[in-house]
């Protein structure tokens, strides 16, 4: 039931949009082509294991947990519709 301005179904459709929109900004920051034998910034050796499970992998995990934990994500739309999250 869709309140004030907003229509039937308006939440899910953002939810759908907000979703659709982590999925595609995920796979466009995967790994393509041939997977490295060594990482390409400490240079030990990437396990097979890892390279046949992400195709295109030029990092070890260790490097990529760092890059992972030093990599901010910006989203472009607030979508949550709280006044606290529009006043920040």
């Amino acid at each position: 039931m869709a309140s004030g301005w907003a229509q039937d179904g308006a939440v899910q459709e953002q939810i759908d949009a907000t979703v659709n929109d982590a999925v595609e900004q995920a796979k466009s920051r995967m790994p393509v082509g041939e997977s490295l034998t060594h990482c390409e910034e400490c240079e030990q050796p990437i396990p097979e294991r890892r390279r046949q499970a992400i195709p295109g992998v030029h990092l070890c995990i260790q490097c990529q947990s760092e890059l992972e934990k030093n990599t901010k994500t910006d989203t472009l739309y607030n979508r949550s519709g709280s006044k606290d999250s529009q006043l920040r």
